[in-house]
């Protein structure tokens, strides 16, 4: 059975957390999607934070640049993991 590389993003929540930055973040996600990078996403039913799934990136490092521009990174309201993923 052959593999598929994607990206899992962790977002997770920081204590002091700005609820101002969602929107912005909801904003990066569509454009993500549209640009066929984005194959799921959504929020953790606790409340703690949420993930995502890039896909149709090259690589690790290229993952990493663009969950750096995430506006939850940029406003460090959430602490972003990034994992490389092989699904089937």
């Amino acid at each position: 059975m052959s593999t598929t590389t994607r990206y899992l993003v962790l977002a997770m929540r920081r204590p002091d957390f700005d609820a101002s930055v969602i929107a912005p973040h909801l904003a990066f996600l569509d454009d993500l999607r549209a640009r066929g990078l984005l194959e799921m996403t959504g929020g953790f039913g606790d409340g703690s934070g949420g993930a995502y799934v890039l896909r149709n990136v090259a690589s690790l490092e290229a993952a990493q640049a663009i969950v750096a521009a995430d506006p939850l990174a940029l406003q460090r309201t959430s602490d972003l993991v990034v994992r490389e993923w092989h699904t089937r």
